[in-house]
């Protein structure tokens, strides 16, 4: 270890965090010191906030996954009440040399919200809905509002949030801006940045500024320091304008980026539509650093405040057509038949999701509309103010798909049954977990958006890929944007499996390219697929990609490790590889999930569990009382699955982590 790790150790009496940045002679001795110095701190730290602040065994476990396959132990756990809070936690992370993690409900599926610094979780006291305004169109709320109470807020209004998740009764607000969330309708109502006007942010710097559309004029005078909170708000219009206005940048950005036509689209920081924006396109739409923060994963600074576009609610007349199909492929080509009609959605459920839902209890009557065993049911919805109208067109387009040969039965669905389908549409990704036994569907290329056009061709050669390496596939969801969601199913308990889950995501990351697709089109990059940036956008966006971080946040404090100098992907997962799992006796028989840590694991993380009394349903009522994550069925899964282990397991740089 170097003289001067050294003296930055003891000068500042800091914990492991920073002194393994450059150490390789870790011992017991020097981690029990630090770790007394830390809890000082730390106790003295929490009697400082209006909030909450924990940095016991327990709280730290429960945090260190989300819905993803990583795992990381965090340094601490903040559940902030004010926004001086907020601040003094990012104060006392650039003191100790951490990092902040901003988290809402943790049902992100590329880790972003796992990592070994301070997580901080405001979907417990930054859940306020502050303004609506009926007649602009608009609403201001902070970060831990849930997406379907929002709603609930907005309707007597008479307005509606579009952009809906397949988790949206508990993801939050604050998660769908970093995540640049989008759903079922996204053919209508587009992402969550198309919808984001402002944000209210506190910068590395303790400043807490705000984002929003600016004219040509005041972006010079903001770049130059002039109408700006402190430096760093001056140093991120500054280098924005320096990267967007330089001509080989430009022509980079334009030929390495996914194509304009793929709406989802995700792979970095979207410096592409920022350069679609006055100055640098004339007579274009007002340059707003928003489409910048939206799916930035949190590692530009911490949200407080949020200003999103609402929509009038639409047309009541709805129905569903659920046309079967015995063939995938066939579906995708009547996928393309079913967009001429204009949908608001255009989803797709396979075989291996309506085998999961035949043994769940909660699902299982929402199979009444099912004929035989198809090999995937396309759910398309058509709205209308006039039923005429969309009878008329639910007729031409049967009619076409009959001419055509697609499909074998064509169920259309009115009211309360259309309610029914889109619950068993959304219940995929968690009934997917209930599969026997260590290999499961696993999230890593379920979330590659291409051209719709192109979709048939790039499923087909996607399948190709899987198929040689011997993979089953699940595939499900959004046909109608060229986002299906394809999940292998890898046991990622072995190196074998851990090393075939990069090997795949690396070869499909190379088809992505060739249909100048993006890699994450919903789901964010995360410590999943930030490693395959630079492949994806190449080494000069990527290299700005790295300015964009830096002039935000110059000392790494907020989330590091996403989209840009990510890990290797396959590291920090829940399992080790030939982990040794003791085999444990109880006295109720688990014997059918292969013991009651195999039970525990059926818990994928997505956060059913966690829904407020506004959400419905039986689960979980002592989350619903207390709002704390400690008390949700996931947690208590988490533990479960956390101790029944027991074993040691080593951090990223090869050292214990002593419990």
């Amino acid at each position: 270890m170097g003289i001067n790790c050294i003296s930055e150790v003891v000068e500042k009496e800091l914990y492991i965090v920073k002194y393994l940045k450059c150490n390789d002679s870790f011992t017991i001795e020097n981690f029990s010191n630090m770790s007394r110095n830390l809890s000082e701190i730390f106790t003295q730290f929490s009697d400082s906030i209006e909030g909450e602040f924990f940095f016991d065994d327990l709280t730290r476990r429960l945090y260190a996954t989300d819905a993803s396959a990583y795992r990381e132990l965090p340094l601490a756990v903040a559940l902030p009440k004010t926004t001086g809070d907020i601040r003094r936690i990012i104060n006392l992370a650039r003191e100790i040399g951490s990092s902040v993690i901003p988290r809402t409900a943790g049902t992100s599926l590329a880790g972003q919200v796992v990592g070994s610094g301070i997580v901080v979780d405001v979907s417990k006291y930054f859940n306020r809905i502050l303004e609506v305004n009926q007649e602009e169109h608009w609403v201001r709320l902070e970060p831990g509002v849930i997406r379907d109470e929002l709603n609930m807020h907005l309707n007597p209004y008479g307005l509606l949030f579009g952009p809906e998740t397949a988790t949206a009764n508990r993801a939050m607000v604050g998660g769908m801006v970093g995540n640049n969330s989008c759903g079922a309708n996204s053919l209508i109502y587009g992402s969550t940045r198309d919808h984001l006007l402002s944000v209210k942010m506190i910068l590395s710097d303790g400043q807490e500024v705000i984002f929003s559309d600016i004219s040509h004029e005041e972006l010079d005078r903001k770049r130059k320091g002039e109408n700006v909170t402190g430096v760093r708000e001056q140093e991120v219009y500054s280098e924005l304008y320096e990267i967007l206005t330089n001509k080989q940048n430009q022509r980079e950005i334009e030929n390495n980026f996914p194509k304009k036509s793929i709406k989802r689209r995700n792979t970095g920081y979207a410096i592409d539509l920022l350069l679609d924006s006055d100055p640098f396109r004339k007579n274009s739409i007002p340059f707003n650093v928003c489409k910048l923060i939206a799916g930035s994963e949190g590692t530009l600074g911490f949200i407080t405040e949020i200003k999103f576009h609402v929509d009038a609610l639409p047309a009541r007349e709805k129905a569903l057509i659920c046309v079967h199909f015995n063939s995938l492929y066939e579906l995708l080509e009547a996928n393309l038949v079913a967009l001429k009609y204009k949908p608001h959605a255009s989803e797709l459920i396979d075989h291996y999701i309506l085998e999961c839902t035949k043994g769940n209890i909660g699902q299982s009557k929402n199979r009444f509309f099912i004929k035989g065993d198809p090999a995937g049911i396309l759910i398309v919805e058509l709205v209308s103010d006039k039923k005429e109208d969309i009878e008329k067109s639910i007729t031409e387009l049967i009619s076409e798909l009959k001419a055509k040969g697609y499909g074998y039965h064509y169920p259309v669905l009115y009211g309360e049954d259309m309610n029914r389908i889109w619950a068993l549409r959304k219940a995929g990704l968690g009934l997917l977990s209930n599969i026997p036994g260590d290999a499961k569907p696993v999230p890593e290329i379920e979330d590659t958006a291409v051209d719709v056009e192109d979709l048939p061709a790039y499923i087909k050669e996607m399948d190709d890929i899987l198929a040689s390496h011997g993979f089953q596939c699940v595939h499900y969801a959004h046909v109608g944007s060229g986002e299906i969601h394809v999940r292998p199913i890898i046991n990622l308990k072995t190196r074998e499996g851990q090393e075939l889950y990069r090997t795949v995501l690396q070869e499909v990351a190379v088809l992505v390219k060739k249909y100048n697709g993006s890699l994450s089109g919903e789901h964010g990059d995360g410590r999943l697929r930030g490693e395959f940036i630079p492949q994806m956008l190449g080494a000069v966006n990527y290299k700005l990609l790295e300015r964009v971080k830096k002039a935000f946040d110059p000392e790494n404090i907020f989330n590091p490790g996403k989209i840009v100098n990510a890990p290797r992907m396959n590291t920090s997962l829940r399992y080790e590889a030939e982990m040794q799992v003791p085999e444990i006796n109880t006295y109720f028989d688990f014997s059918k999930n292969g013991g009651v840590l195999r039970a525990a694991e059926l818990c994928n993380g997505s956060g059913d569990c966690r829904k407020t009394h506004l959400s419905g349903g039986t689960m979980c009522p002592s989350y619903m009382a207390t709002r704390d994550e400690k008390d949700t069925t996931r947690a208590r899964a988490n533990i479960l699955r956390e101790y029944l282990t027991n074993s040691v397991k080593t951090n990223r740089f090869g050292h214990p982590e002593i419990y």
